[in-house]
């Protein structure tokens, strides 16, 4: 039974949304927490009368989200990150050195019901590997003595103090210039560096003078696609009567990636300054930060800031909302990202309509990833052809680059777009050992040989030309230590287990594909297999609502063909 007390707590949350149902998800991880980590099908009726939502709706949501627990879990739920960079960098020992101390497997909870053991797939702390996530708090920079060191101290009932170690580097001049500062998330901070001073700027020109400032910079979506900010808010309806939404993606999902948290959890004042000018510039009284669910401390930060900021008369224009979504690569998806924040299940929706016209709540949407939006005090306060200038030969300004994997410096690195990937890999102190490939652009791009990364430069026509794409930014180094089938059977795990199940070809062919490299690596596979596996990537590849489908194909394909001779290998002769 929930209590009064968390009751109107659902009912204040429910208040700050449009549409009420839009809280269902915050609620049902609330009612959770109140339970001891546990969601009873009894509460998620509860909490569906109260939003006034269907009974099927609350299960599907809470079936759907990996955070809503539908077993019990013990007192300390310890969650591995295996996924790709964990795994380049030692997860899989942390994972099973747990098991052994711990007596128990992966799923499994010890009988005294004090910890749960489960791998997850990705966790945002890519260059922090091996990692793990105990309840909501990150231990990050992992060892095995750090491990025996933590099980110990949860047996005692204390949770001890995180020390990751993070590499910081590069220019550091726009979108990191505080990232090393004392007290940088305060306000007071802020401002007296010219914080919100382009806000001021931006408020006091017209609408369409910021959109058409933000054009000249050329400022593209660093989320992955490159789109430039200012030709999508060109799409808006001109004259339309319905209310106009801004969403911040801030969900960071891809493997590789975990630029977006420096920003938040440093600088969460750069992001609502940022957020602060789009909302100007296209005309939203409305807007929302969609968090991944994992980064909780991290949207208290932003919380506080945003009420920092309020309470200082700095936002007058716009309500900022944050919203955590609970545990879903597919709400990267700018279409399953505002289903679920609606309330729903994160399954994407079909474009045409583009959010543009048809977005949050059916009105036009603009949807803009953390770093785009917090380029924007910069762009505005130092204006168009000095972020241009910062860009290098390409000129379109700065970016924060992921390094993660075999590097002696995993960490975040600032240098301008266009930056040789060399040059980036040193600041990062080097690979470790000799490479043997190069992930740029986060998992969904194609793996890079040595000769090819060689010459490359980071900028999205460069990468295109060399048959990859910058993406988010997100390198991942991996030397001649690591199995490529091992490989691409940790990498098409991760989409067939992240897969929402809406499409056919996503859902089976992942699968498929896992099943053909899994015969493979046990000495069971044929030629045949290999060409199956290039095959389906090469069908799958645009026929899905979303790009996930492509988000696989494209790696596996790269990674097939660029190492054949290490899957043939495999095959039996």
């Amino acid at each position: 039974m929930i209590s009064e007390q968390t009751l109107q707590r659902i009912d204040k949350l429910a208040e700050r949304y449009p549409k009420g149902a839009s809280a269902l998800l915050p609620a049902l991880d609330i009612v959770q927490r109140e339970n001891g980590n546990l969601l009873s099908k009894e509460d998620e009726n509860q909490v569906a009368a109260r939003l006034k939502v269907s009974k099927s709706k609350a299960r599907g949501v809470a079936t759907y989200y990996t955070m809503i627990n539908k077993t019990a879990v013990g007192k300390y739920h310890l969650q591995v990150d295996t996924c790709v960079p964990g795994m380049l960098m030692g997860a899989d020992e942390i994972m099973a050195h747990l098991k052994k101390t711990l007596g128990i497997g992966c799923g499994e909870t010890t009988a005294d019901g004090l910890f749960t053991l489960s791998h997850v797939e990705d966790l945002g702390s890519c260059g922090t590997c091996p990692m793990i996530q105990v309840n909501d708090t990150y231990y990050e920079s992992m060892n095995i003595a750090k491990v025996d060191a933590l099980v110990a101290s949860l047996k005692k009932g204390e949770m001890p103090a995180t020390e990751p170690v993070y590499h910081v580097g590069g220019e550091r001049t726009v979108l990191m210039k505080h990232r090393l500062t004392a007290n940088s998330t305060a306000l007071s901070t802020y401002q007296a560096d010219d914080g919100y001073t382009a806000l001021a700027k931006a408020l006091a020109m017209p609408a369409a003078d910021v959109i058409d400032e933000v054009k000249r910079a050329i400022l593209r979506g660093r989320g992955g696609a490159g789109f430039p900010a200012g030709t999508k808010w060109g799409f808006l309806p001109k004259g339309d009567p319905r209310p106009v939404y801004l969403i911040c993606n801030a969900d960071e999902g891809e493997p590789g990636t975990f630029k977006d948290r420096q920003i938040m959890e440093y600088d969460p004042h750069l992001l609502v300054e940022g957020m602060g000018i789009a909302a100007h510039a296209i005309g939203a009284k409305k807007a929302f930060i969609y968090i991944r669910g994992e980064f909780k401390w991290i949207a208290e930060i932003l919380a506080k800031a945003i009420d920092e900021a309020k309470a200082a008369n700095l936002l007058p224009h716009v309500d900022i909302v944050v919203h955590r979504g609970g545990g879903s690569y597919v709400c990267g998806d700018e279409t399953a990202l505002m289903q679920s924040l609606e309330g729903g299940r994160g399954t994407p929706r079909l474009k045409p309509p583009f959010p543009a016209n048809k977005g949050l709540y059916g009105c036009p949407t603009i949807v803009n990833n953390v770093e785009t939006l917090a380029s924007l005090p910069f762009v505005i306060g130092k204006g168009a052809d000095a972020f241009r200038a910062m860009g290098g030969p390409g000129g379109y300004g700065p970016k924060i680059f992921g390094v993660s994997g075999q590097v002696n410096k995993p960490g975040v690195y600032e240098f301008p777009l266009g930056t040789p990937l060399m040059t980036i890999l040193e600041a990062a102190g080097g690979v470790k050992g000799t490479l043997k490939g190069v992930i740029v652009g986060g998992m969904s791009v194609a793996i890079l040989k040595p000769d090819e990364a060689a010459t490359l430069k980071m900028d999205y026509d460069a990468c295109a030309a060399a048959g990859t794409a910058l993406g988010s930014g997100g390198i991942m180094v991996v030397n001649d230590t690591v199995s490529i089938p091992e490989l691409a059977l940790r990498t098409i795990k991760f989409y067939s287990h992240e897969s929402c199940g809406q499409c056919t070809p996503c859902r089976d062919g992942s699968m498929a594909i896992v099943r053909l490299i899994e015969k493979l690596l046990e000495g069971k596979g044929k030629s045949a297999d290999i060409d199956r596996i290039i095959a389906l990537t090469n069908t799958i590849a645009g026929l899905t609502v979303c790009p996930v489908g492509e988000a696989f194909s494209v790696p596996i394909r790269a990674m097939v063909s660029k190492y054949r001779d290490e899957f043939e290998a495999l095959v039996q002769k």
